[in-house]
């Protein structure tokens, strides 16, 4: 199994001026076979946002999940994408690192977002 995740944000501001970052982890199968994802829950995937090292937001916290079993299938050179949002960021540098949340498979991703100052 081989699979390759990439990781893009975007930085938007709503009517009122408020930011939000909106996060798009891809998970390609770079495998010559099929790779079935099994999931426990309803999340598919992990993201966190840190500063220096600290964690300052982590998609999870705070939430729920569907105790569902779940899974996606991909054929060989298939992608899939999971996308999530943070309201209200703090302006900032950081570093947002993307997981995969399946059972017994490794896949994540990390870049770096810069949330201006308003202005």
């Amino acid at each position: 199994m081989a699979l390759e995740g990439t990781l893009e944000t975007t930085v938007s501001k709503d009517a009122t001026g408020q930011p939000s970052v909106e996060f798009a982890f891809g998970v390609r199968n770079v495998g010559s076979e099929a790779v079935d994802l099994q999931f426990a829950d309803a999340a598919r995937a992990e993201f966190v946002v840190q500063d220096e090292g600290r964690e300052v937001w982590r998609f999870t916290d705070g939430r729920a999940f569907a105790q569902v079993l779940g899974s996606d299938r991909l054929a060989p050179d298939e992608e899939t994408t999971y996308e999530e949002r943070w309201d209200d960021p703090q302006p900032g540098e950081y570093t947002v690192v993307a997981e995969l949340l399946a059972r017994e498979t490794a896949c994540e991703a990390r870049t770096e977002l810069s949330v201006p100052a308003d202005g």
